[in-house]
């Protein structure tokens, strides 16, 4: 037996109130599992791809390479996306952060994860793969300087994060449009981009492989470019479209899965 209350009945209450509970502090940690889930997978092919090729010398093109990463990034979206955002790149988190559209105080936590996801990665690739984690580091090309590589990742993030906040701002920014504008961007990155930085973009992936392979390398050079490359994402954003904290923005950045239920703005505090 069931009953109505406000034109809703018991059934869609009780779905209602869990979902609900994703506006709740307390449930701050589905949140953070999504992201950690998300940012381990991606890192796990990223990473993967390049210490399966050194094992195993001609297995994977370039271009293979690059249409891996893509393909994770669009799973992870669709899988995980409308509950953390799926930033897995605390320069996403930052600019997302910067730009009004996900609040300050969450910020430690999702970047803590995603570093910890890259970490834990390169772990499990190490064990299953037997070769060092940096096979699949990011390093600047043979001939490519450190600060040449500096700004071409500033760059290809300049292009992701603009990419990604662009994708937020319409109602087509949760789901299949944005998997594949963001996979879709990050793959070509990797295609052409590849040989000169690795392009990484995103410190996570970088500093797990380049950390437990023992092999840091110019690890600046992956931290400056992103953070870089993400703060000129958010003042072109602004230059475009004007301050930030729009409701479609934040359930984007935040995760609509609670917010769509109820139509309230989410905490961009």
């Amino acid at each position: 037996m069931s009953y109505t209350i406000g034109g809703l009945n018991e059934f869609e209450m009780d779905i209602a109130k869990r979902i609900n509970d994703f506006n709740d502090p307390r449930q701050e940690w589905r949140r953070l599992f999504a992201e950690f889930l998300a940012t381990f997978f991606l890192v796990t092919v990223a990473a993967g791809v390049g210490m399966v090729s050194a094992a195993y010398p001609g297995s994977i093109s370039p271009a293979m390479k690059g249409a891996a990463i893509g393909l994770v990034i669009m799973a992870m979206i669709l899988f995980v996306g409308k509950i953390s955002g799926t930033h897995m790149n605390p320069a996403v988190t930052l600019a997302f952060a910067a730009r009004g559209d996900f609040p300050w105080r969450r910020v430690p936590g999702y970047i803590i994860v995603q570093i910890a996801a890259g970490f834990l990665a390169a772990l499990v690739l190490t064990a299953l793969v037997d070769v060092s984690a940096s096979k699949g580091g990011s390093y600047p090309g043979a001939d490519t300087s450190p600060l040449t590589a500096m700004f071409v990742e500033m760059l290809l993030t300049f292009g992701l994060v603009s990419v990604v906040m662009g994708t937020a701002s319409g109602a087509q920014s949760v789901g299949t449009f944005a998997a594949f504008a963001v996979g879709g961007y990050i793959a070509l990155s990797a295609m052409w981009a590849g040989a000169l930085s690795g392009s990484s973009m995103d410190p996570a992936r970088t500093l797990g492989p380049n950390i437990v392979g023992g092999d840091l390398g110019p690890i600046w050079v992956y931290i400056a470019g992103p953070l870089l490359g993400a703060a000129l994402a958010v003042v072109v954003a602004y230059i475009l479209r004007g301050r930030g904290g729009h409701l479609t923005a934040s359930q984007v950045a935040q995760g609509a899965l609670g917010d769509s239920a109820t139509n309230a703005r989410p905490d961009a505090s």
